[in-house]
């Protein structure tokens, strides 16, 4: 591949790529990167499977965009291959791909995109302290419960999208996407000591924001 050229959009392979890629799956990411430095399609096609979803997950949970998330997440391989060269071993790959992810996110949100969050409703329940926000009337037509599940996901929605946003971020890295608080702390540029204070912050307004609707509803 010339040098500087961008992949193929997730770059779909012959059955030549695809026996490469077989070569390359249990490779750590930051050896994948030495693959793609050199300019391995292939190499670069694993770390796009292996991203490609929380990527999407990530930028979704800020501007609540299918098809922006998705052109956002190909922008984010797009510009990991671009400057490729400027990536350094000594960090994680994960943490440089999710900075980048979060960044564009960010400047969607300067663009005005409206916000909202999706937290699922097994964190919800352990936010509320382990009350099972499901529906309780296992009675009730299948249909009738996942309509008010429904219900339930709209309202988390709201409430979290309510939160400011470096509470937001906060939350999401880290209860959503499971990140570790070193990680979050790399990808949001803040100490980690920060991090905690902010999603201890951001999970005592949500509990706040549902305590109505947890004593009405769950």
């Amino acid at each position: 591949m010339a040098r500087g050229k961008t992949p193929r959009r997730y770059v779909r392979g012959t059955e030549a790529d695809l026996e490469q890629r077989a070569f390359y799956r249990d490779l750590p990411d930051e050896d994948l990167m030495d693959h793609v430095v050199a300019g391995s399609e292939a190499a670069f096609a694993t770390l796009v499977d292996r991203y490609k979803n929380r990527l999407q997950n990530i930028v979704y949970r800020y501007i609540r965009d299918f098809q922006r998330s998705e052109d956002l997440a190909q922008e984010a391989f797009v510009r990991v291959y671009l400057h490729r060269e400027r990536y350094r071993k000594t960090g994680k790959f994960s943490t440089w791909i999710f900075t980048i992810a979060v960044n564009l996110a960010k400047n969607e949100i300067r663009r005005k995109v409206r916000l909202r969050d999706v937290l699922s409703l097994d964190h919800v329940a352990e936010m509320l302290g382990g009350s099972d926000p499901g529906i309780k009337d296992e009675s009730q037509p299948a249909a009738d419960r996942q309509a008010e599940r429904g219900q339930t996901s709209e309202v988390v929605a709201d409430a979290i999208a309510k939160l400011p946003v470096v509470y937001r971020e906060a939350l999401v890295l880290r209860d959503i996407e499971g990140l570790a608080y070193e990680e979050i702390a790399e990808i949001l540029g803040i100490p980690g000591g920060t991090v905690g204070s902010r999603i201890n912050r951001a999970r005592i307004m949500l509990k706040d924001k549902l305590k109505g609707f947890a004593k009405t509803e769950l």
